[in-house]
């Protein structure tokens, strides 16, 4: 099957247009009906458990609105009624609080020390997006989207966790070719002068559906590479566990050598107590050499 045709199977003459679906989610009777869906503690929904849910007595004017969002919110079945992908996406949204959230907080210390001048590092959170940067000179070490619903009933250390898990499994995805905001075909391109942080080699993924673009550095591939995670738990770490602004490997160009440009090739090299792990990556960043050295 062509390219023309593979996009051609997937079109939809009968879809939605963005402006109508958000207006059929745009009423209170049918944003109760999706978060009583949610709530519920099995699915499907029978049509009169979840007009008991909701609560609305007229049972003509309950399926009125159920039937708008049935089709493309919601999917029914002979049990009753159950999410489609798109009214999940909707309850989602409003449990990210991304809707109708908007906090700040910071700047509160946390762990690592800084990879150019050894100061603290302080995590501050504004715009739906956390940064974690050195409370002396300012250098950053991580930023990342982390939506406000992630706030919630976590202490500070709980939210620098799920940061840290947030953004390496995003950074799998992009790195898979898969774009975490719409799932389209995402792109690598290396460049030798970057503007992310402060690394000279910038490594950027861009979604070819939507254009969402992820800045990353060469050495955050190695964050779940086996070599690597094996290098570290033969030295007592979990590094799965380990945030990843405290690696100085991870987050400056200081222990990564560009051995080639055309095609690109380059060596990173990891030290734990007396002991460094040289690793040789590929233009794709995939690990294919790795040695221990004795120091």
């Amino acid at each position: 099957m062509s390219d023309a045709e593979t996009a051609g199977a997937f079109a939809c003459e009968e879809c939605l247009q963005p402006a109508e679906a958000f207006a059929v989610i745009g009423n209170e009777t049918r944003l109760a009906i999706l978060e009583a869906l949610w709530e519920a503690p099995e699915r499907p929904v029978s049509f009169s458990d979840l007009r008991r849910r909701v609560g609305t007595r007229d049972s003509a004017q309950f399926n009125y609105h159920l039937q708008k969002l049935t089709g493309q919110f919601v999917r029914k079945c002979e049990e009753g009624y159950d999410f489609r992908g798109a009214g999940r996406a909707v309850i989602q949204a409003v449990l990210s609080g991304s809707l109708n959230q908007d906090p700040e907080f910071g700047p509160v210390e946390v762990d690592g020390e800084c990879v150019d001048c050894g100061g603290s590092l302080v995590a501050h959170y504004a715009d739906e997006t956390l940064r974690v940067e050195c409370a002396d000179c300012g250098r950053l070490h991580a930023d990342g989207e982390f939506p406000p619903g992630g706030l919630e009933d976590r202490t500070k250390d709980e939210v620098m966790d799920a940061f840290n898990q947030r953004v390496r499994h995003l950074l799998c995805l992009v790195s898979d070719g898969v774009c975490p905001a719409c799932n389209g075909r995402t792109e690598m391109t290396i460049t030798r002068t970057g503007e992310f942080v402060d690394y000279d080699v910038h490594i950027e993924h861009e979604c070819q559906r939507c254009g969402q673009t992820d800045p990353t550095s060469v050495t955050i591939a190695l964050l779940d590479d086996a070599e690597v995670v094996s290098f570290y738990r033969d030295h007592g770490i979990d590094l799965n566990a380990a945030p990843f602004w405290t690696l100085e490997w991870c987050v400056s160009d200081d222990h990564t050598e560009v051995l080639s440009e055309d095609p690109w090739r380059f060596r990173v090299h990891i030290e734990l107590d007396d002991e460094r792990l040289v690793a040789d990556l590929d233009e794709e960043l995939t690990v294919v050499d790795a040695t221990r050295e004795s120091l």
